[in-house]
């Protein structure tokens, strides 16, 4: 482990999904403290890009470190002990359980005493007071900000290093959605490293300090939050 390297560090990254190519050498790096946004329309290849990074779906060339260890297509499980955690696109709750035992699950990896683990399920709720009420409720009962809530406090219960996000307001009412991504602005500014795929540039960009943008599986380029905001009616991301 290099405590110097960036957290996530992907390199030259090619991936297929089944006979087809869907990524072609790309390249990003998240430093330690930092939010990156991920940003480009539907099919640019950004899910399959957080699936290579994870395990879920290996690249077939290229590298993916994390704090300088290879770790190119290691299983998720062995991801999530490394403290690499996803908050899935739509979510992937499991609404027949609790919201608590979906928070519960999130800490399958880490040998924690109940008492931290209380602590930890205390600290989601502060983060988000709308499930304090529903903390003993089905998951599934939910509306789908609420379970996105859920989703994304799975992911905070295993203490990521690295804690990407794909597609976080996809399908919310404006409202929740600002709620949520104010949860995450603050957990940007407790210095929690975040990778951010996003089509909505103008959320991404008051949160994220830059942004890497894909197009047709490449990164096509790069720019800061200010850029970013700039940039939100370019018509091949236009949302």
């Amino acid at each position: 482990m290099n405590d110097d390297a960036p957290v996530l560090q992907v390199e030259n990254v090619s991936t297929t999904r089944g006979r087809v190519q869907v990524l072609w050498d790309v390249s990003l790096q998240v430093g330690r403290g930092e939010t990156v946004a991920l940003v480009g329309p539907n099919g640019a290849g950004k899910t399959t890009l957080v699936g290579s990074i994870t395990g879920l779906i290996p690249p077939f060339a290229g590298s993916v470190r994390v704090r300088g260890e290879d770790v190119t297509g290691n299983a998720p499980r062995a991801m999530a002990k490394r403290r690499v955690a996803l908050v899935p696109e739509r979510r992937g709750i499991f609404a027949p359980l609790t919201v608590r035992e979906n928070l519960m699950l999130g800490a399958y990896s880490r040998r924690a005493s109940r008492a931290e683990l209380a602590a930890d399920v205390a600290d989601v709720l502060e983060l988000f007071p709308a499930l304090r009420r529903y903390i003993d409720a089905l998951a599934g009962s939910l509306s789908g900000g609420e379970q996105q809530m859920v989703a994304i406090g799975r992911a905070l219960m295993a203490k990521p290093e690295l804690l990407l996000l794909d597609e976080p307001s996809l399908g919310l009412a404006p409202k929740v959605r600002a709620e949520n991504f104010g949860a995450l602005a603050r957990l940007a500014e407790r210095g929690v490293t975040i990778l951010l795929v996003e089509q909505n540039l103008r959320l991404a960009a008051k949160i994220c300090s830059r942004a890497y943008m894909m197009q047709r599986g490449r990164v096509v380029g790069t720019e800061s939050s200010d850029e970013l905001a700039r940039s939100a009616r370019r018509v091949y991301l236009e949302l």
